[in-house]
């Protein structure tokens, strides 16, 4: 076990960068609140302090919210070499081969210019089958990007879904500075670990990402993998987020989970769009219903994971019949979501539903198959973002030059 906490020899030569600039909040977009860690780093959060402290210590929760989905460090710079101090954090499990590095990309006025990953860092084995989980202790290390244009521009680094990144300094051959607001629009979106950016290539090529890219606007991704439960602290967290438009995707991690009936269910969604009407009374609200996945179109949950020659596959455990005693499928949950969304909007002309199959459906299954019977795949992910941007920004879209009064 290696406890020192300096950069890697192996991984961080020499540099000869001469300025070392720590990474503060001013340099981040996309986090809702920031933990300085004792080992001197700047951790993001997607959750605030408050809404973690209310999730019951659930870890799941805790993994989902601290990697940073979306997540950017942003700022101006002459600098045509950076690099990022990080020390990550990988989760795997025991049994499955290790996950891949996560992705970081670089954007240059707004356009992708590159991408690297991280080494060393700490790893965390979680073992499904017992329960525990095994940690081991790595170094800090550095992304390195080279070759940038020399000119004055603005440079994002956006970090990976997959890894919790606790950030220290940018190592430049220029100075950099904050950049300050460009007056788009703040797109918030919560959702499951699909908008977490699940099986997508990188944060920056998940659908929500390329969905803000083609809108133009600013986005918040809260995605909470495995965790998009109707919890209220994560409606006050969007009551409480100024935006300008919001999204909301539900459903499938309340089916997966098994986590509560239709007469529950209901009942829980009004009250999760009560709390954000709260903070965002006339802000266009969109509710999307789940997007197609056969296993649990007509079976209830829970799913669980299926670990055969390393692979994992999700296989729902419930019985189709006992959606007449209130168990709930995708299917229903449609239903159920479609019916309050039609009725609430008579009266909140800004509410409006989008059906997910709309974004990936039974023609996409059939031509791009889901790889674990739950999660689309990367080439999924830039269709939903595609056909999500045509849609909410385009013209009649419930995003199309919204204002949005909070």
């Amino acid at each position: 076990m290696d406890d020192s906490y300096g950069p890697d020899p192996t991984t961080a030569p020499p540099s000869a960068h001469r300025i070392t600039t720590p990474v503060t909040g001013d340099l981040l977009r996309g986090a809702l609140d920031l933990e300085r860690t004792a080992r001197g780093g700047l951790l993001p959060h997607r959750l605030p302090a408050r809404a973690r402290a209310q999730s019951g210590g659930d870890e799941q929760v805790a993994q989902a919210e601290s990697q940073p989905a979306g997540v950017r460090v942003v700022f101006r710079t002459r600098a045509t070499a950076v690099e990022l101090e990080v020390l990550r954090t990988v989760v795997g499990y025991r049994g499955v081969p290790a996950p891949p590095d996560g992705a970081y990309d670089l954007h240059v006025d707004g356009e992708p210019a590159g991408r690297a990953t991280a080494s060393g860092g700490d790893r965390v084995t979680v073992d499904l089958a017992e329960g525990g989980r095994e940690t081991v202790r790595g170094p800090v290390c550095r992304v390195r990007f080279d070759g940038l244009p020399g000119r004055e521009k603005t440079v994002e680094i956006w970090l990976p879904y997959t890894e919790t990144a606790e950030l220290f300094a940018l190592r430049t051959d220029a100075p950099v500075a904050a950049v300050e607001p460009d007056g788009r629009r703040v797109w918030l979106h919560h959702g499951s670990s699909i908008s977490h950016g699940a099986a997508a290539d990188s944060s920056a090529t998940a659908w929500p990402a390329l969905a803000a890219a083609a809108g133009g606007v600013e986005l918040v991704n809260l995605g909470l993998g495995g965790s998009a439960l109707l919890d209220p602290f994560t409606a006050r967290t969007l009551r409480d987020t100024p935006a300008e438009l919001i999204s909301v995707k539900l459903g499938i991690n309340v089916v997966n989970r098994d986590l509560m009936r239709l007469r529950a269910f209901g009942p829980a969604v009004h009250g999760f769009l009560d709390t954000i009407r709260e903070g965002h009374p006339t802000t266009p609200l969109l509710v999307i219903s789940p997007i197609l996945c056969p296993a649990q179109e007509e079976t209830p949950g829970p799913a669980a994971p299926d670990i055969r020659d390393g692979r994992v596959e999700f296989t729902a455990l419930g019985d189709p019949a006992e959606t007449a005693l209130g168990k709930l499928t995708l299917r229903v949950v449609r239903e159920e979501l479609a019916r309050i969304v039609a009725e609430r909007a008579a009266e909140d002309p800004a509410l409006h539903y989008l059906d997910g199959r709309m974004l990936y459906g039974e023609a996409d299954f059939a031509e791009l198959p889901l790889p674990d019977r739950l999660h689309p795949d990367a080439a999924a992910h830039r269709r939903m973002g595609e056909r999500f941007g045509a849609y909410a920004f385009g013209p009649g879209g419930p995003f199309a030059g919204a204002g949005g009064g909070s």
